[in-house]
């Protein structure tokens, strides 16, 4: 599976944690380069454009608490991201919600708890039925938006 991965600096070293841990999936990876200072707005959007356009199946994204990450995606037009805090809460969102992008928060996930939150994210699809009438709500809502 190929995923878009960004950070910013806070989320750098989680970043790399999960391309190391997950080396069965292909990265591009849109940055940070390092734990120098850089703006979440800018690699976020690049790597949710990145699963908008079709380049990258699911995304993951890792700033300080998750947030502005999760704020810039969810922009991006067809994204539907879930800042995600334990492993039950990921699932959900790829079950119920079909989040197609991951944040994490850098300064508060331990990188262990991390990994398994992102392994059951990855390993969850959408459930479709009763949950698609509401995506398909979200999409309209989105359409009205532009």
């Amino acid at each position: 599976m190929i995923l878009a991965i960004a950070s910013d600096h806070a989320g750098f070293e989680l970043k790399e944690a999960i391309k190391a841990a997950f080396p069965q999936h292909e990265f591009l990876d849109f940055g940070a380069p390092s734990t120098a200072s850089v703006d979440y707005p800018d690699t976020g959007s690049a790597a949710a454009k990145a699963v908008a356009a079709g380049k990258a199946e699911l995304g993951i994204l890792v700033c300080g608490s998750g947030i502005g990450m999760s704020i810039v995606a969810n922009k991006i037009p067809g994204i539907r991201a879930a800042l995600c805090c334990s492993t039950d809460v990921a699932r959900l969102s790829r079950l119920h919600n079909d989040a197609n992008v991951l944040c994490l928060a850098g300064r508060f996930t331990a990188v262990p708890y991390a990994l398994e939150i992102v392994q059951a994210w990855l390993e969850t699809s959408f459930e479709g039925g009763r949950h698609q009438k509401r995506i398909q709500k979200i999409k309209n809502i989105e359409g009205e938006s532009l």
